[in-house]
């Protein structure tokens, strides 16, 4: 040892010269270094919490239950402004060898120093509540917390009010958040609970006038009735009250008026019955404007669960045959998703949409040996994601128009079964589920661009029997019942679509780039930015106040018409025009319609959730 020693020495020299060597090579070394042992402190914790354990420099007893729990003073005042009070100032538990914890049992209080001196912990449901009382107490902020997010963790339609009323008591501001979130987002389960019945006045009221509550308005019409039904006694004079928070404007009219208005309670109350009578004469009187008692209630908003999608349905797929398909666009996702089939392959029926359920109407049937024209109707439910039918048409036709206004549907023109240019118009009642001839059109057209707004619908163009392009607007004025008619050189399309956004209808296309507007209140026509492409066969609806244009045919650079998958958007405000993308395949000849769906999901699944309908017809 002695030899090693000595030969270490003997090589100091020449070790030192080395280092001074690229000491002079490198910069200048610093003069301070800051050090950081980031596995200090979790040692210092150990080294603490193994003097607890072993006694050692203790000077202080927690007690409760008959157990004591030997504690640093300095530790307990250094993890909570709780034991910084006890031990810091001037309280007598500051000189106490004991201290005795009232409200806490031995075992919570033994886990909470066993947190203080380790920051581990294990929360269960069996302990969280006594566990978050005490931690309240104590004031550990942070462990409370974590108790809180464990508890949303937990949280579900069945007992999410219950986590309301749990986090009042606690007052556990997070806790209530998440709950309540909950609560709106799941209004459909929540509203079957027991513990629903069990809300004040003032709680259920403010569910029911909450724009982010996931339900259908029919929905917050019956939990407002299960709630009254609960304690008739003593709520029934609540009625007037809770029926204000519905959105009637958002009702199917048949259920307002066979269900909502028949209802002992609503029957009951003065208020109510005038309200719905308001409704009815709104609705009769074929007009959009309602009247001063009635604005406040009508001009309500959507829910912010509301959400619009885009919906194609029918036409011809690929160029191959006429298609079953129906397809649902989600702006948020960007995605396609498919819903249900159409029962039939139904050749030019035509589509349209009120109060949020799709309706396919008519056609020449596809599949059976003879074709068929139909009067069949069709209906889709967003909420069911199922076809059912309504009441079939007067007359079968195909290569037709529909439009809707309010709670009817107008059926105009289109082939007959001996393939006729048809003059007649019926109109569909959805309120009753009946249908009833109009006044004829004065000039029987195929292929128009139909649209309605203000109590007028307008036929732009379209061709006659001999396919002759017909320059002229006709006009039918629903409260009338009568038929006006403009000539004009500025209209001159075929198999174009046409839609409306501010009292202006958008033309789009027909065998052309062109698309106009006409502006009903100025009676004149406004150019609009040109489409890339001459359209036909396409169809086009508003969705979210832009114009979205989908499929069709076009006439290419070699004059050669071709299917498109084309998807564009137009936006009225700037004048420009946008791709969207392309459809999952070719198509034209086929329905584009907005829908209305309740969703309380960021991302919906395949299978389209809940929307406003009448599910119950």
């Amino acid at each position: 040892m002695l030899l090693i020693a000595k030969q270490s020495e003997g090589q100091l020299p020449q070790m030192h010269q080395k280092t001074e060597t690229r000491m002079d090579q490198s910069k200048p070394h610093p003069e301070v270094i800051h050090y950081s042992n980031e596995e200090q402190s979790s040692r210092l914790l150990l080294q603490l919490n193994r003097l607890r354990q072993e006694r050692i420099l203790t000077d202080v007893l927690l007690c409760s239950d008959n157990t004591e729990i030997p504690c640093h003073r300095n530790v307990l005042a250094s993890s909570s402004p709780y034991f910084t009070a006890m031990f810091c100032h001037d309280f007598r538990e500051s000189h106490q060898e004991k201290v005795d914890l009232k409200g806490i049992t031995s075992s919570i209080l033994s886990d909470i120093v066993d947190y203080v001196y380790t920051g581990v912990i294990t929360i269960t449901m069996e302990i969280v509540l006594p566990l978050m009382q005490a931690v309240s107490m104590l004031q550990y902020t942070g462990l409370f917390e974590a108790c809180s997010s464990f508890l949303q963790e937990q949280l579900s339609p069945d007992n999410c009010l219950s986590m309301i009323r749990l986090s009042e008591i606690l007052h556990c501001g997070s806790l209530k958040e998440k709950a309540r979130e909950m609560a709106v987002q799941s209004f459909s389960d929540v509203s079957t609970s027991d513990d629903l019945c069990e809300l004040s006045l003032p709680e259920l009221m403010s569910y029911l006038e909450d724009d982010r509550l996931c339900a259908e308005e029919e929905q917050v019409f019956e939990t407002l009735l299960a709630w009254i039904h609960h304690d008739p006694f003593s709520r029934r004079g609540a009625i007037s009250d809770l029926f204000k928070k519905v959105r009637l404007r958002y009702i199917h009219p048949t259920y307002l008026f066979q269900f909502i208005a028949s209802d002992p309670l609503i029957q009951s109350s003065t208020l109510c019955t005038e309200v719905i009578e308001s409704v009815r004469r709104l609705m009769f009187s074929i007009t959009t404007k309602c009247g001063s008692d009635l604005k406040p209630l009508w001009v309500t908003p959507r829910r912010y669960t509301c959400r619009e999608t885009l919906v194609l349905v029918g036409g011809r797929k690929n160029n191959e045959q006429t298609s079953r398909e129906a397809l649902l666009f989600d702006e948020r996702t960007q995605r396609w998703q498919w819903l249900a089939k159409l029962p039939l392959r139904l050749y030019k029926a035509s589509y349209v949409c009120i109060h949020s359920i799709l309706y396919v109407l008519g056609g020449l049937t596809m599949n059976t040996k003879h074709r068929v024209v139909s009067t069949t109707v069709y209906m889709l439910s967003l909420k069911t994601n199922q076809w059912r039918t309504a009441e079939p048409m007067i007359q079968p036709r195909f290569a037709h128009q529909s439009v809707s206004y309010l709670h009817f549907i107008f059926v105009l023109g289109g082939l007959g079964p001996e393939k006729q240019v048809c003059d007649t118009v019926e109109r569909y009642n959805s309120m009753f589920n009946q249908w009833e001839a109009m006044v004829p059109m004065p000039t029987a057209v195929l292929h128009p661009a139909v649209a309605a707004n203000d109590q007028r619908i307008y036929l732009f163009g379209g061709e006659d029997a001999m396919q002759n392009p017909v320059r002229m607007i006709q006009v039918y004025h629903i409260g009338r019942n009568m038929w006006s008619m403009m000539e004009t050189r500025t209209v001159k399309n075929v198999s174009a679509p046409a839609a409306v956004i501010d009292d202006k209808i958008y033309i789009i296309g027909g065998y052309t780039r062109r698309m106009i507007a006409y502006d009903t209140k100025a009676n004149r026509f406004l150019k609009c930015e040109n489409m890339k492409a001459r359209r036909m066969h396409h169809a086009a609806t508003v969705f979210n106040n832009k114009l979205y244009v989908t499929g069709g045919r076009f006439i290419n650079g070699h004059d050669v018409i071709e299917d498109s998958d084309s998807f564009e958007c137009y936006d009225p405000k700037t004048d420009t025009w946008t791709t969207k993308g392309t459809l999952p395949y070719k198509l034209f000849d086929h329905g584009s319609l907005s829908l209305v769906c309740v969703s309380n999901k960021p991302n919906p699944p395949e299978c389209v959730v809940g929307c406003h309908s009448l599910s119950a017809m």
